[in-house]
């Protein structure tokens, strides 16, 4: 996972990008996975951790509405929290956000556990967005998650 972070870290290096972080089940693993490294501190602008519903309506600007058509878990609110997340932060040109079901409780069944969704935003160019049944425990989901996280950011990191 460090690998990927140092690559996420030189392929913005590269391109002169800042970034945020928008982080529910991750509870703010993406950006400390980042910031371990250091030097860090060149690309990594900030960080929003937003568990509950509230903090990603207040901190995000996630609609209400959104919350409610389609719950917390789903790509339509990943994407919203990532295109929030860059809204609210000037100097960031890249976000990226997750939100999903950790476990071991919280689960419906329409939504079961390992049930994540990440999306990644650029500035001046499309969100993408990612759904994934990560397996394992709750440690295990958290862990894939940021890795799948760093993958993304890496992809809009690199597009040209």
């Amino acid at each position: 996972m460090l690998e990927r972070a140092v690559a996420v870290l030189e392929a913005c290096r590269r391109r002169g990008l800042r970034l945020v972080t928008a982080e529910s089940c991750t509870g703010g693993l993406v950006v400390a996975t980042l910031t371990e490294i250091a030097g860090s501190s060149d690309v990594v602008e900030r960080g929003f951790v937003t568990y509950s519903n509230a903090a990603k309506e207040e901190l995000l600007g996630v609609p209400h509405a959104l919350l409610d058509a389609h719950g917390a878990v789903s790509e339509p609110v990943a994407r919203a929290m990532a295109e929030g997340a860059l809204a609210r932060v000037a100097a960031a040109q890249l976000s990226v956000a997750v939100t999903g079901v950790a476990g071991p409780g919280g689960a419906t069944p329409t939504k079961p556990v390992g049930l994540v969704f990440i999306a990644a935003a650029r500035r001046s160019g499309a969100t993408l967005g990612e759904r994934h049944l990560f397996k394992g425990d709750r440690r295990a989901v958290r862990l894939a998650s940021v890795e799948r996280a760093l993958a993304l950011v890496l992809q809009q990191a690199s597009a040209s």
